[in-house]
């Protein structure tokens, strides 16, 4: 049940931004991952999708979620979720989206898709990180300004999440061993590119059909890194359609070994799933080290 202070607070908040009277409002609770409590606000003939967590245990995640929208929106290459409002109420912090009907996700749409996330990648910056740090679903996520990709993606990515596996006796001698001789051959793997601009979390639920078939990014974490790190989490749980990869790949090529490129990048998004749900990622993190032993 959502608290009476929260409805109340929305209340007043939508009749504010519709500039009317609210006279009722209903809520629908609907999926919405492992962190958040999520609904779906009907106010008359307009809907919206509310996320609600503990302000405590996830420290501005929603003001950081907002900040990562408006900036990949602002580029005016893709749409984003948009953002109605966000603040605390008593121990809870709330985000409020306007609402997205789904649409046909059509040959067109996973074309598109391809080539706006390559004209996103074409954004680049001067280093490797972001303005802020922010969150990689429920851990937090450093971006400190690095000049080289490498130093980056050892020193913001794999490090912090290693160092939090072996706080939490996750990984053994025999990982880190294998993970220090995968950081001597990294800089051979790489090629040299400037930094995109990344959604940084860009696995199957983290993106939208809209009702013109038009995608939607959401739940962003974002930052300026090498842009195998977005292409390697489209394929983590399933892959997107294979349109989506030829668009991409005939607007901004990919690197000639892509695919052992996208095997090392997603050795971050699986220990962040090691950190959060526990042991039976190890097995993966194991199978794809040996291959560069």
């Amino acid at each position: 049940m959502i608290h009476a202070s929260i409805r109340k607070h929305l209340t007043q908040l939508l009749a504010e931004k519709l500039k009317r009277h609210i006279s009722s409002l209903e809520l629908f609770a609907v999926g919405g991952g492992s962190i958040n409590h999520t609904y779906r606000i009907i106010a008359g003939n307009d809907k919206f999708f509310l996320k609600l967590n503990n302000a405590a245990k996830y420290p501005a995640l929603f003001e950081k979620e907002k900040n990562g929208l408006e900036f990949i929106g602002n580029k005016k290459i893709m749409l984003t979720a948009t953002t109605v409002d966000i603040g605390i109420i008593d121990d809870q912090q709330f985000l409020l989206l306007n609402w997205i009907e789904e649409g046909l996700r059509t040959d067109l749409f996973w074309r598109n898709f391809g080539e706006q996330l390559a004209k996103l990648h074409y954004v680049t910056n001067e280093h490797f990180g972001f303005t802020e740090d922010n969150y990689m679903g429920a851990l937090p996520q450093i971006n400190n300004i690095k000049t080289s990709w490498i130093d980056f993606f050892i020193d913001c990515r794999l490090k912090p999440q290693i160092k939090m596996a072996i706080e939490k006796r996750l990984l053994q001698s025999s990982n880190i061993a294998r993970f220090e001789k995968l950081f001597a051959r990294l800089k051979s793997i790489f090629n040299n590119e400037r930094p995109s601009l990344l959604h940084g979390d860009l696995w199957s639920g983290n993106f939208m059909c809209n009702e013109k078939a038009e995608p939607v990014l959401i739940d962003p974490a974002v930052y300026f890194g090498h842009r195998s790190m977005d292409l390697a989490m489209t394929t983590l749980f399933g892959g997107f359609d294979k349109r989506f990869y030829e668009s991409y790949n005939y607007h901004f090529p990919f690197p000639a070994n892509y695919n052992e490129q996208w095997e090392i990048c997603n050795l971050y998004p699986l220990l962040i799933h090691l950190n959060l749900f526990g042991a039976g990622y190890l097995g993966k993190i194991e199978t794809l080290l040996r291959r560069f032993d």
